[in-house]
């Protein structure tokens, strides 16, 4: 698996956060458990099978809500 960190623009209310950790936890290839997004800090932890799944489509899944991706980190395990 591959770790990454999406660091967003700001997010302002919970569903915010909701909307993007369902859109996430969707892709096939996503490890549901690892997906956390974090309110404060305006990240998306999660871990992801690169076989199945680029981290541009992870990128684009968010984007396509509404929510400019600003940095993103990937570590291979």
């Amino acid at each position: 698996m591959t770790k990454a960190v999406l660091t967003l623009e700001t997010l302002s209310c919970p569903s915010c956060l909701q909307k993007i950790e369902s859109a996430v936890k969707g892709l096939k290839g996503i490890d549901k458990e690892s997906v956390k997004v974090l309110f404060n800090s305006s990240k998306v932890k999660t871990e992801f099978d690169e076989q199945i799944l680029s981290i541009k489509e992870i990128e684009k899944a968010i984007v396509d809500l509404g929510y400019p991706v600003l940095k993103t980190t990937v570590k291979s395990a």
